[in-house]
């Protein structure tokens, strides 16, 4: 049965994504990413390799131009994207997973389990994160993993608070009580009562969990704090900077690595609105009153509708 439930519950966040324009524009251009990702560094030449030029502008033969080595820009912008969004959907879902698992260990069980990981994430939410960031990669070995490695340390903190905070006020719910009279074990409530009632924080937090993920890579490369061998968005952009592109106006060795990171962001941004609606019954209701308005031939407003008898 749980398998079934499962299904139809994936089959629901799906519909909400279709039913969503927004969250639907968001979806197609995150997937058009994906397999840019998955299979465009099979299509493209080899980013290191000096194929015209230096700092040609796009034409027929090279797409988005040449570096200032003579490297094709798009090869490079291809490839980094599959190592950029390996990182940022990686260190997303783990700093929501160890987030969660401590949040919700600290609020589940209280005491002096809660005074001690409280104080332990407190102690990272003080330290400003990004500063902490640059400090961190600027002793390890420079490498994209190393840069995961670093936004792990420091950005699991702020979604520990907020899993705790939801725990704390459904630790004190019925179902809670009636699975622990019934005997389940610690393990089981955690699981199956409790983390299922987070899905859409969770979903939110991944969301926004990679979106800083990308951007704080791309940041922490552009200061040179990456292997700036590797082909990441963020080195394009290091190289772009040390090409002094925009001194000698070479805008097409920055702006699509650019464009690709915002556009990125916005697509995670705009699919999180069709999870918001399927797990939020408010906004569920505020889309169902506007199509019946719009069905009646009225314009819908901001004003709270009332409904008399």
């Amino acid at each position: 049965m749980s398998g079934v439930s499962e299904a139809q519950g994936l089959r629901a966040w799906a519909g909400a994504v279709l039913r969503d324009g927004k969250a639907r524009a968001g979806a197609v251009i995150l997937l058009f990413f994906v397999l840019l990702a998955t299979v465009g560094p099979l299509l493209v030449t080899d980013p290191d390799a000096l194929v015209s030029v230096p700092l040609q502008p796009p034409s027929a033969e090279h797409w988005l131009g040449t570096t200032g080595q003579g490297q094709d820009v798009l090869a490079q912008l291809v490839v980094g994207t599959r190592v950029s969004l390996l990182i940022g959907f990686g260190v997303g879902i783990s700093v929501v997973l160890i987030g969660a698992l401590i949040g919700i260990t600290a609020g589940y069980f209280g005491g002096r389990v809660d005074g001690f990981l409280s104080l332990l994430f407190n102690v990272f939410l003080v330290i400003p994160g990004l500063p902490l960031a640059i400090v961190i990669a600027a002793y390890l070995p420079s490498g994209p993993w190393t840069l995961a490695l670093v936004l792990i340390v420091t950005g699991w903190a702020w979604n520990a608070r907020v899993v705790r905070a939801q725990t704390l006020a459904l630790r004190e719910q019925d179902f809670v009580a009636a699975a622990t009279v019934v005997g389940e074990s610690h393990f089981r409530i955690i699981t199956r009562e409790l983390l299922p009632t987070m899905t859409s924080l969770l979903l939110a937090q991944i969301i926004g969990s990679t979106v800083y993920a990308i951007g704080a890579q791309v940041g922490l490369e552009y200061l040179g704090l990456g292997d700036v061998s590797a082909f990441t968005w963020g080195t394009n952009l290091y190289w772009a900077e040390n090409d002094s592109a925009l001194l000698t106006g070479a805008w097409w060795t920055f702006v699509p690595t650019g464009i690709a990171v915002a556009l990125v962001g916005f697509a995670l941004t705009m699919l999180n609105s069709g999870f918001d609606e399927l797990s939020n019954p408010r906004l569920g209701m505020e889309r169902v009153w506007r199509q019946h308005l719009l069905s009646k031939g009225e314009e819908p407003t901001r004003a709270t509708p009332v409904v008399r008898s």
